[in-house]
């Protein structure tokens, strides 16, 4: 495995080795000992696996009392995946990173807590897997709306607008946030 670096110090790629031949492909998407190598070193309680079809938008989502970190994969598809710091006092607070995940690339995504994820389906379908470091927590919700223009996340558009759910919709700007509603920032990644 390697782990290559974003423009976000605390969100970093993982590319697994891939081993294929005539057969197809066989590769390691998460070994203890292999992730504490790279300096990742979170314990994950909970893995999830959504479906959508191409043009759904799912985020901005985070979780403010019981904070996840996130992996995150595609299983099928293609995606457009974004994670912005949302942690209150951060210098790099605001600032997103966005990439394409592909059941192609086979790169995951190393989202720490503090940070808002979301993604864009490119492809007719997409299933997408998250590996998160704490259970979910519904009253524990929080998220900033997709089209934040202070954000200015460069989207995909190439189907027009995305689908995206009346909740997620309905999500405030992350300039009209109270700091009691984010995140904080500690210097730690984690």
């Amino acid at each position: 495995m390697k782990r290559l670096e974003t423009d976000l110090p605390d969100v970093c790629v993982i590319e697994p080795e891939v081993h294929s031949d005539h057969r197809g492909f066989f590769m390691e998407s998460y070994n203890v000992r292999s992730f504490a190598q790279l300096g990742i070193t979170t314990t994950f309680v909970q893995d999830n696996v959504s479906g959508s079809r191409q043009g759904v938008l799912r985020g901005l989502h985070y979780q403010l009392g019981q904070p996840q970190a996130k992996l995150v994969s595609v299983v099928s598809g293609e995606v457009f995946d974004v994670a912005v710091d949302v942690r209150y006092g951060s210098p790099t607070f605001g600032k997103w990173v966005g990439m394409v995940l592909s059941r192609e690339n086979r790169r995951m995504l190393m989202i720490p807590e503090g940070f808002a994820h979301g993604f864009y389906v490119l492809s007719r379908w997409a299933e997408f897997s998250y590996k998160c470091s704490n259970f979910y927590a519904p009253d524990e919700q929080r998220g900033i709306v997709w089209n934040d223009p202070d954000l200015g996340i460069d989207w995909p558009s190439a189907s027009g607008t995305p689908i995206v759910s009346k909740r997620d919709a309905a999500l405030p700007r992350l300039g009209v946030q109270n700091a009691d509603q984010l995140p904080s920032y500690t210097g730690v990644a984690t």
